[in-house]
């Protein structure tokens, strides 16, 4: 019997993919104009940054997402006299992220029927607490979830074990009673299933013809009866 879910957030709950996008777009016409960069150097740039980040930091560590990290050493690559800019750029990605956000259709249906069934409801993701509790808020659904694990607060990133064990730890039952759902199969649902977790992937659109060991959702408006049948 299932006893608990947990949910991952970005391209899960909502199209990151859509509001990085619009947030990129924004801060590609501020770099234009305070920093004379072109739109292709400045992306180029900033991937340049994030990989000497997670050069510094590997990947299995919460402040790899640190957008005001990622900035701040953009500028001190550019020898930019004026850090406060980075918090400007950071302003300038958040604001235009969340206002670009789009929930995915029937979520809040389907977190409704779970919580009416009496499954505890949680939220499991990499990032830092403050960013994914922002996204949370601006889709109107915090006050479904009970319960957060984000990498930060576990020490660790997904699919590592510590991070999968907290989870647990916060749903109070077995994990075998626990399913996480969520749209990178390495990481939420396959690292669910090495913990012992029952992970379903979250993957929206034209459902696939092939056959996969483990169960997929193309739609919230499908999911209560798939996860509750497991």
């Amino acid at each position: 019997m299932i006893k608990a879910v947990f949910f991952d957030i970005d391209n899960t709950l909502y199209s990151y993919d859509q509001a990085h996008a619009a947030a990129m777009e924004k801060l590609v016409k501020f770099g234009e104009v305070e920093f004379s960069l072109a739109p292709k150097r400045l992306r180029r740039l900033l991937d340049e940054t994030q990989q000497k980040i997670i050069d510094r930091l590997g990947t299995n560590c919460a402040a790899i997402h640190n957008r005001l990290i990622r900035f701040q050493c953009f500028l001190e690559a550019l020898q930019y006299p004026d850090l406060t800019k980075a918090a400007q750029m950071d302003q300038i990605y958040e604001t235009a992220f969340l206002d670009a956000m789009v929930m995915e259709p029937d979520l809040p249906v389907l977190l409704s029927e779970l919580r009416k069934s009496q499954v505890r409801i949680g939220i499991g993701t990499d990032q830092n607490a403050h960013a994914q509790y922002r996204k949370l808020e601006r889709l109107g659904i915090l006050t479904y979830f009970s319960r957060i694990v984000t990498s930060e607060e576990a020490g660790a990133e997904k699919p590592d074990e510590k991070f999968f064990r907290l989870c647990v730890e916060k749903a109070g039952c077995r994990p075998e009673e626990c399913v996480f759902i969520g749209d990178n199969i390495k990481k939420d649902v396959e690292g669910a299933r090495w913990n012992g977790l029952r992970g379903i992937w979250y993957h929206p659109g034209e459902k696939e013809e092939e056959q996969r060991e483990y169960p997929v959702i193309h739609s919230y408006a499908e999911g209560l009866r798939k996860i509750l049948s497991l």
